[in-house]
């Protein structure tokens, strides 16, 4: 199946081989496609923007330079996200604070820490909120809560055990939740 990128009037699989054939235009073309999408990965897991932006420019050349590995058994934006996540947990692994946005899913996000948290905040002080935790807390619950992984994947993703996956999150949530009632 040919999938149309209509913003940009080629099709995925043209993409990757213009890419794949080192054309900066298609370079760029994928960069201006997926960059806002992955920037806000970048921002859920860092602990500042400049932080996100280091994320963002290394997670497109591991792009670059691995385009050729797409196999096609997913979709190509869900593989250039793996990517991303998989980057922004080599930085926090790298970073010297292992004690221990954009786009974000709202609905999920409230049902995790609360459903008052919908009527008094909105999305990006949320956003905000997040943020707030320790990277280790903040790492798991964008895992977990946005992202969509199981604690056994975290867990292998991150080295950690299962349980310390669950109590992360647990920990995470009461954080949140006493952080939404401050803002009431």
């Amino acid at each position: 199946m040919v999938t149309k990128i209509h913003s940009i009037g080629i099709s995925e699989q043209e993409l990757r081989q213009g890419c794949i054939n080192g054309r900066r235009d298609y370079q760029e073309l994928l960069y201006r496609y997926y960059s806002p999408k992955m920037f806000g990965i970048c921002l859920r897991y860092a602990n500042d923007y400049h932080h996100a932006e280091d994320i963002l420019q290394e997670g497109f050349i591991k792009i670059f330079n691995s385009m050729d590995k797409f196999r096609g058994d997913g979709s190509f934006e869900g593989w250039i996200k793996r990517i991303f996540i998989n980057t922004a947990i080599e930085h926090y692994r790298k970073s010297d604070k292992h004690s221990g946005h954009t786009e974000l899913a709202l609905n999920t996000v409230v049902r995790h820490i609360g459903e008052k948290a919908s009527t008094n905040l909105a999305t990006q002080d949320l956003m905000k909120l997040v943020q707030q935790l320790s990277p280790g807390y903040r790492t798991i619950f964008n895992l977990y809560v946005i992202e969509g992984y199981s604690h056994r994947e975290i867990s292998e993703m991150m080295g950690i055990s299962e349980g310390t996956s669950k109590s992360q999150l647990a920990r995470a949530r009461t954080i949140l939740r006493k952080l939404v009632q401050s803002q009431s």
